[in-house]
């Protein structure tokens, strides 16, 4: 009997149809326009939101997505009013939900290249940075056409902005011309160390040769400055235009003209630009603490987000930390996303920001991307646990083709914030950090703690445009964190600094267990300093410049290195700062295929004799075929317990996405 009455007191669902051939006129009752269309389906995911807000909270609400695709010119939001105990937005089939405009028109050139012209570009100020073509991104015109330019002298800044960074740098003449067309449009991305910027062009001397921008970088700092030899690229040349693929947006006219791929013609070609700034705004009121709470996207198709440079430019000092997403969550709880996409970005895919708990990214599918795939947290410390981002995870998802606007993004970003998850990923193609946990530097206190990222696959990291990046990141003390069962490799910087995994500035207290990682241009693992990591019973193989670094000699414990495999073919087992014995060796195995065991510049007996690898052998662990990254064992290692047992089947094809920067 109680049983009985239970059930009669669980609120029936309800169910909202939305349908490309609806009316937010109707009550939304129906799946399909009834026969005197009098009544039927909504027509938009916002009239199904607002019909929602009328259910009682505890009464669960689905509203299901007939397929097609829906455009829009400003964000879905939603907001603590639209809360409930079960509000599931699903699509049906394939539903794309779409911030892009499409634009048609054309008109073929005699030379073969197509225009048309954009009214509400003179009009209304319409302006965009990104074009899509049947499905794929082009690139704006650039300079010079293969390779890089390179700063040919270094300029002071100007006075006005002395401490605040540079804003001016020498060229090689001919590379910068004071009159180009639309030259507030012109961009000179500027590559640094771990970070490019763009600038706007102030001035052009062309009897020095020197550039002046409308900001300086922002840091007085060798790793922001215009350094003699570092690259830049010039974006957006109006008289650059001349390769297939290319487009420019004249904006005093309001023409834009694309120049067509073989194959390619005004009948069969789909051209689409971004309108809308971002796509769908969770929006909690955070400052009074109403959450939103309770809804789900599920099985939606997202793309486009129109991001433009400012004005004066931007530069920003590490992991383009400042971007926003095009799915936005702000005092958020228990929300998710499942088995979604999300493409065609000028940002980060998702943006988990302030005051938010339990935000899920599940099973979804995030691809070429002008910023990284997910933001979690804030760069700050949230004291106020209400407030405190925590408790979110990103799961069982794709993230590929990131960087295309903003190489210094990130895969997953995670800032001063604890009981994250970064779990079962496929993290693909990349020019700077897979993963990047903590957002502190130095040992003093912060908010990151027991985040956990584990059984990842992240490979194509970096390729050669940025340095000083690793396959995993970390940042400051992070007690309880584990970076664990992850699968690591082609980490290739430009210079120096592609890294497996890279506990950076005071990382400490980190548990690094289970990973196998190979081919990384400088090392596997590099510890610059930090406290107590502990280092177990992972492969480190086929690396390049060397197999383990540590930069820095401390008075404490940089950490042990136990039960690990180290396989390589030549040069140095250990490089950089192995001064003083802060660090433990042992039970390790090592094998070099060139015969040569080199421990910091000693014997193995010698090195013994420190007190180091007293357990360890040399000893081949006999792989089966590590040169196509199968590190599966033909023999049981003697007390070698919790092997990574990853083969090439552990890896998910991910479609290659056209390259952003230049090789």
């Amino acid at each position: 009997m109680l049983a009985c009455i239970a059930l009669l007191l669980i609120p029936a669902r309800v169910t909202i149809y939305v349908s490309t051939r609806g009316s937010d006129k109707w009550s939304g009752r129906y799946a399909a326009p009834t026969k005197n269309h009098q009544d039927g389906p909504l027509a938009t995911i916002e009239g199904a939101r607002d019909h929602a807000r009328n259910i009682s909270p505890d009464t669960p609400v689905t509203v299901i997505i007939e397929s097609g695709t829906y455009r829009i010119r400003t964000p879905i939001t939603f907001g603590p009013g639209d809360s409930g105990r079960e509000r599931l937005y699903e699509g049906k089939s394939n539903v794309v939900i779409s911030g892009l405009a499409r634009l048609g028109r054309w008109r073929k050139l005699s030379n073969g290249y197509l225009q048309t012209t954009l009214p509400e570009v003179t009009r209304d100020g319409w302006n965009f940075s990104q074009l899509f073509v049947n499905g794929e991104r082009r690139y704006r015109p650039r300079l010079p056409k293969k390779g890089y330019f390179t700063i040919a002298d270094h300029r002071d800044p100007t006075p006005e902005s002395k401490g605040h960074g540079n804003d001016r740098f020498g060229f090689s003449p001919g590379e910068i011309k004071a009159d180009w067309a639309n030259l507030d449009d012109v961009e000179v991305c500027a590559f640094h160390i771990w970070s490019m910027s763009r600038n706007r062009i102030k001035s052009v001397d062309a009897a020095t040769n020197t550039v002046t921008f409308k900001a300086p970088t922002g840091y007085e700092a060798s790793w922001d400055d215009f350094t003699k030899g570092n690259r830049y690229l010039v974006e957006n040349v109006k008289e650059a235009l001349s390769d297939p693929g290319e487009w420019y947006l004249d904006r005093p006219t309001g023409v834009l003209t694309y120049i067509p791929e073989p194959g390619e013609t005004p009948e069969n070609i789909d051209v689409e630009a971004p309108v809308s700034p971002y796509l769908v705004g969770f929006e909690g009121d955070v400052k009074s603490k109403k959450w939103v709470s309770g809804i789900t996207l599920k099985n939606l198709n997202f793309e486009g987000g129109n991001w433009n440079l400012s004005p004066t430019g931007r530069n920003y000092p590490q992991a383009e930390a400042d971007l926003s997403g095009e799915v936005r969550f702000s005092g958020a709880r228990s929300c998710s996303l499942e088995k979604c996409s999300i493409r065609h970005t000028g940002e980060y895919g998702v943006d988990i920001g302030q005051g938010c708990r339990d935000v899920a990214v599940n099973q979804c599918k995030l691809e070429d991307l002008g910023a990284g795939g997910v933001k979690i947290g804030e760069q700050t410390w949230e004291h106020d646990e209400n407030l405190l981002t925590s408790h979110c995870t990103v799961s069982d998802s794709v993230i590929n083709g990131g960087g295309r606007m903003h190489p210094a993004a990130v895969g997953v970003w995670v800032g001063q914030n604890p009981f994250i998850q970064v779990v079962g990923n496929t993290i693909h193609d990349l020019y700077y950090t897979g993963v990047s946990v903590g957002w502190s530097w130095g040992y003093q206190a912060n908010g990151a703690h027991d985040n956990t990222v584990s059984n990842n696959r992240i490979s194509d990291i970096g390729q050669g445009v940025l340095s000083d990046m690793g396959g995993i990141y970390t940042l400051g003390p992070q007690a309880g964190t584990v970076l664990s069962g992850n699968r690591i490799h082609d980490v290739y910087s430009f210079s120096y600094g592609g890294w497996g995994i890279y506990p950076d500035e005071g990382s400490s207290n980190l548990s690094i267990t289970g990973n196998c990682v190979f081919r990384c241009k400088s090392a596997g693992f590099h510890q610059h300093y930090g406290e107590n990591n502990k280092v177990s019973n992972n492969i480190f193989a086929l690396n390049g410049d060397s197999q383990i670094m540590r930069t820095r000699a401390e008075d404490h414990l940089s950490f042990s290195f136990d039960n690990n495999i180290v396989y390589w073919e030549k040069g140095p087992l250990l490089a950089s700062n192995w001064t003083g014995n802060n660090y433990k060796f042992d039970h390790n195995y090592y094998w070099c295929l060139s015969g040569k065991f080199d421990f910091a510049g000693m014997g193995l007996k010698d090195w013994q004799a420190k007190g180091q690898d007293v357990h360890s052998h040399i000893q081949d662990p006999g792989f089966r075929d590590p040169m196509h990254g199968d590190f599966r064992l033909r023999q049981d290692l003697e007390g070698f317990r919790g092997f990574p047992a990853m083969s090439p089947d552990f890896e998910k094809p991910v479609k290659p996405w056209p390259r952003a920067w230049p090789d």
